[in-house]
């Protein structure tokens, strides 16, 4: 898979990690949220195939962190 860095151009994928759904939201009250919620916001990720927002790092590059949306059945690019 290619991906293309924002400030590098395209790159093969080794040069990068992914870090995480960019979609997820911390819960925004901490010291009253659920131990269910929590849970839920740690472990728990849609996995849902189709459109997904993502936060990768250049890691053997720049090292620059961005997101990027794609399609996580065919790996097609879906913000140019």
């Amino acid at each position: 898979m290619c991906i293309r860095c924002p400030f590098c151009g395209p790159r093969e994928q080794v040069e990068f990690a992914w870090l995480d759904a960019a979609d997820v939201v911390r819960p925004t009250e901490p010291a009253s949220t659920t131990d269910a919620a929590w849970t839920d916001y740690l472990y728990f990720r849609r996995g849902t195939p189709g459109a997904s927002l993502e936060r990768w790092h250049h890691l053997h590059g720049c090292g620059a962190h961005f997101t990027r949306r794609r399609d996580s059945v065919t790996h097609a690019r879906l913000d140019e």
